[in-house]
C-alpha cells in the first residue's frame, strides 16, 4: 500500500493527501493487447482469461484532468465487450483516440485499464480545474466529452469526439486510482456507501434519458412500459424511474428467482420469459415472433386492459422484434447496448403501419447525470447493487454478468476495505430506511456472491 492511499483511507485532509507522493504504478483491472487472438476458434469467450489484476504505470495529467482514488466500482456490460474484443478490440479505439496527439496519445498503450463507474477521493487536479478539489467525495460520469465541440453544447452525447470512458479510453474505474475529466464528476450521495454509490451513474443515467429525458421517451403518469431484462443493472433503474414518474411499470424476467427481487423492486406486473415461449431465442422467426407477441400482449392486456405506451429494450436481437409487434399504436421502443446481438429483426409494417417510432438513446449528457445523481441524493432512487467482490476477484464478477447470473448492479471493492464505508450522512440514510436500500440484494445483512466457477490460471 502507497503512502497516498494509506492517507485516503485514514481520511486525511486535503493538504496532507497533496503532500503525499503519487506512485509510479498501481494495482488495476486491466487487458493485454497481445490477447486479442485468444479466442480465436473458441466458442465460449470466457473473460476470465483476459481480464488481468495487477501494476500498471501511473499516467499524467492533463490539464482539465482529475486522479481519483477510487474506493469502488462496478461491472459493466461493456467490460465484457472489452474483455472479449467483440465486437471490436477496444485497442482499436485507443490507438484512433492516440492519433489525435498530445494528452491523448497517453490512451494508446499496449494495456486497457478497464471500468465505466467509480465512486472516490479526489487527490489531484489538473491546472485548469476549478470546480474540485483534494479531498472532495465524489462519483464518475461515464461520459467524456470535447467542450471545445461545437454539438457538445447542444448536447454532449452527440459530439463526435464523445467517448466512454473505461471504454473507449483508457484510465477507467477498476482500479486503485482512475483519471478522468473534470467534466465527469458529481458529488457522491453523502448517505450511501461506496460500493452502492459505485453502482449507479453508468446504468441509472442511461435509463434516466431513455424514458425521463426528453431526448428519449418523455414517460408521463399512467404510462405502461414494458421493461426487458427488468432485474438487470439497466433494467432495475428503469422500473425504479417509472414508478417514481407515476408509470405502471411491467418487467420481464428469465427466472422465478429474479421475479421474487423484482416484485420487491415494486414492480406493478412481473412476467417469466417461459410464460410467453421466450425460453429459446426465436428473432429469426417472424412467425413465433408474432405468437409470442400475442401472447406478451394478452397478459397485459389482462391486466390493465391496455397495450404498452413504451417499450424499454436493451437486450436487442432477441427481443426486438417483440418490442415492435407489442408497443401500441403510436407507442414508443427506446433502445441501447444490444447485449443480445446488433443485427434486430423486426416486421416493418406493424412500425409504419401503427405510426410507432424507435429512439436510439446513449448514456446520458452531464445535465441528465446531474438530474439523475440529484434522485439518488434525495433518496428518490436507491441503488440496484446485489452482491460485491473484491477487485482482486473482478475477473469472476465480470463472468457472472457475462453469462447472465447477477442481478442487478456487482460491485466491486477497489480502495474500500470491505463493505459498508463511506456514509458521512447517517441521518438521511436512517430517515430512508436500510430495508429500502439495494432492494435486490439476496440478504440484507450479509453481502453475498454468486458462485462462479473458478478462474483458469494465467
Amino acid at each position: 500500500m502507497d503512502s497516498l492511499i494509506e492517507a485516503v483511507l485514514s481520511d486525511a485532509p486535503a493538504e496532507e493527501l497533496l503532500r503525499r507522493p503519487l506512485p509510479d504504478t498501481y494495482t488495476a483491472a486491466h487487458l493485454h493487447a497481445e490477447d486479442q487472438t485468444v479466442f480465436d476458434g473458441t466458442c465460449d469467450r470466457d473473460v476470465r482469461k483476459t481480464l488481468r489484476v495487477g501494476p500498471v504505470p501511473m499516467p499524467e495529467l492533463a490539464v482539465d484532468e482529475v486522479l481519483i482514488a477510487v474506493m469502488a466500482s462496478s461491472i459493466n456490460y461493456n467490460t465484457v465487450w472489452s474483455a472479449t474484443f467483440e465486437p471490436l478490440p477496444t485497442f482499436t479505439f485507443l490507438k484512433r483516440l492516440g492519433r489525435q496527439g498530445g494528452p491523448a496519445a497517453r490512451h494508446d498503450l499496449p494495456w486497457h485499464v478497464v471500468g465505466s463507474d467509480a465512486a472516490g477521493v479526489v487527490v489531484r487536479v489538473g491546472t485548469g480545474v476549478r470546480r474540485w478539489q483534494a479531498g472532495d467525495h465524489v462519483v464518475v460520469s461515464c461520459v467524456q466529452v470535447d467542450d471545445q465541440e461545437p454539438a457538445t453544447h447542444a448536447d454532449g452525447m452527440l459530439g463526435a469526439e464523445q467517448r466512454i470512458w473505461g471504454f473507449e479510453t483508457n484510465f477507467g474505474g477498476l482500479a486503485h486510482y482512475a483519471v478522468v475529466r473534470a467534466s465527469q464528476l458529481m458529488p457522491k450521495p453523502a448517505h450511501l456507501t461506496w460500493e452502492e454509490a459505485a453502482s449507479t451513474m453508468l446504468c441509472a443515467a442511461t435509463s434516466y434519458r431513455m424514458l425521463v429525458s426528453d431526448r428519449g421517451a418523455r414517460i408521463k403518469q399512467g404510462d405502461i412500459v414494458l421493461i426487458w431484462g427488468a432485474t438487470g443493472g439497466l433494467g432495475s433503474y428503469a422500473v425504479q424511474l417509472v414508478r417514481g414518474g407515476g408509470g405502471i411499470a411491467v418487467g420481464v424476467v428469465s427466472s422465478e428467482e429474479k421475479a421474487e427481487r423484482l416484485r420487491a423492486l415494486g414492480c406493478d406486473l412481473v412476467i417469466n420469459r417461459a410464460e410467453v415461449g421466450l425460453d429459446q431465442d426465436i428473432s429469426d422467426d417472424p412467425e413465433a415472433t408474432v405468437e409470442a407477441g400475442k401472447r406478451l400482449g394478452g397478459i397485459i392486456r389482462g391486466h390493465f386492459g391496455e397495450d404498452p405506451h413504451v417499450v424499454f429494450d436493451y437486450i436487442g436481437k432477441a427481443t426486438f422484434g417483440l418490442s415492435v409487434f407489442v408497443v401500441r399504436r403510436g407507442g414508443t421502443v427506446v433502445t441501447c447496448g444490444s447485449s443480445t446481438g446488433y443485427q434486430h429483426r423486426f416486421d416493418n409494417r406493424y412500425l409504419w403501419m401503427n405510426l410507432k417510432r424507435i429512439v436510439g438513446s446513449h448514456a446520458a449528457n452531464l445535465q441528465e447525470q446531474s438530474e439523475c445523481n440529484r434522485l439518488f441524493r434525495l433518496g428518490r432512487l436507491v441503488p440496484a447493487r446485489s452482491t460485491v467482490y473484491p477487485l482482486t476477484e473482478v475477473a469472476d464478477a465480470a463472468r457472472l454478468v457475462q453469462t447472465n447470473g447477477h442481478i442487478g448492479k456487482v460491485g466491486v471493492l477497489c480502495l474500500a476495505p470491505r463493505p459498508g464505508l463511506g456514509v458521512t450522512d447517517r441521518a438521511l440514510r436512517d430517515r430512508i430506511g436500510e430495508h429500502r436500500l439495494n432492494p435486490l440484494r439476496a440478504e440484507q445483512t450479509t453481502e453475498t456472491r454468486s458462485p462462479v466457477a473458478a478462474a483458469p490460471a494465467h
